[in-house]
């Protein structure tokens, strides 16, 4: 561990940011948001959050990760309610990297006895968090839930990501219910663990299922945007599907050997058939367009699995470089001796490196 680390770490019971805040104790939740051009959305969520948990009588803090947003207002609603509320603090990426990695810096900053982690456009409901709390109460060390859909969801969505679950849960053997999310709940025992994991290639919705722990489910009615449009495009969601999907299975992989084999098998027979009939018989050996078809077949599964191997080795390439996760520019609110926390520092911390 980095002696930046440890030096920040040590000081986490001193305070000093420039916005008036005082020392205070580890709270007993911890909400983990990470945002991209969420500006007008973060002002409702705070709220939203205060009056879910006011009635509780619960100490929380609420963790707002800037992914890299391209605009300025993200940080600076982020800086105003923390302003507002000590109780809001700030992380912020020095440019876009990911929602997986928001997230995780989210659950590294975290001081609660149980997180949450959800998503900032109010689609995952803050009332729903004292149902997240109950179950963690009743010894849950982990609160999953499930989306209902409203309605709005295209049915192209529903049926690409019921066969992302399924594909999923198949080729991993981490069985993951359709229509979950990242709005959890995590005990800061499960906490500790995901952050043990050094790996680049972030699938959080499989690492907590993974590490195992006591769980249940909750279903929740998913809610429409409060404000803006989703940045999450079909590409991003390719990309992240199968970034889970290698991430945490080799059958690809193994998959590349029987269909070689099958392949070979097809070849074998054709080149069989064309020996028999050239030896044995007065037939002609069919055409060139049939051998043609056949090698343009073999190529191209030769291509698919050059692929998938070239996919698992760009996996192995990230995972040796050595770089950072990401890259914190700033933060707001985390106790630190007369300064800042050191975006080096932190950054070390969350690649899980040292």
């Amino acid at each position: 561990m980095s002696t930046v680390y440890q030096e920040w770490l040590a000081s986490r019971s001193r305070l000093s940011d420039g916005c008036g805040s005082v020392p205070e104790p580890s709270p007993k939740l911890s909400i983990v948001v990470a945002a991209y051009c969420e500006k007008d959305n973060l002002q409702k969520l705070y709220e939203d959050l205060v009056e879910a948990l006011t009635p509780l009588d619960v100490t929380w803090e609420l963790i707002l990760v800037d992914d890299g947003s391209t605009d300025e207002d993200t940080w600076n609603e982020i800086a105003a309610l923390h302003c507002r509320d000590a109780r809001v603090k700030g992380v912020r990426f020095s440019r876009n990297f990911g929602h997986q990695y928001g997230l995780f810096a989210g659950l590294s900053s975290a001081r609660g006895q149980a997180v949450v982690t959800m998503d900032a456009d109010l689609q995952h409901p803050p009332s729903a968090i004292p149902l997240l709390l109950r179950e963690w109460d009743n010894g849950r060390k982990i609160v999953h839930t499930v989306r209902i859909d409203n309605g709005d969801t295209s049915w192209l969505k529903r049926t690409t990501s019921l066969a992302f679950y399924k594909l999923f849960s198949f080729l991993s053997g981490v069985d993951l219910s359709a229509g979950m999310s990242d709005f959890r709940l995590l005990d800061r025992r499960v906490v500790n663990e995901l952050l043990q994991f050094r790996e680049m290639g972030l699938f959080l919705r499989g690492l907590v299922h993974w590490v195992g722990y006591p769980s249940s489910k909750i279903e929740f009615q998913c809610q429409s945007r409060f404000a803006g449009t989703s940045k999450y495009n079909f590409r991003r969601m390719l990309r992240f599907a199968w970034t889970g999907i290698t991430s945490f299975s080799t059958i690809p992989l193994r998959a590349g050997i029987i269909i070689g084999l099958l392949t070979s098998l097809v070849a074998f027979y054709q080149l069989g058939e064309a020996l028999w009939l050239k030896c044995f018989t007065d037939r002609a050996v069919p055409g060139w367009a049939s051998i043609i078809g056949l090698q343009s077949l073999l190529f191209g599964v030769l291509f698919i699995l050059l692929g998938i191997l070239g996919e698992y080795m760009a996996r192995i390439l990230e995972e040796v470089r050595g770089r950072p996760r990401f890259i914190v520019s700033e933060t707001l609110g985390f106790p630190v001796d007369g300064s800042q926390p050191s975006p080096a520092g932190l950054a070390s911390q969350y690649q899980g490196l040292n």
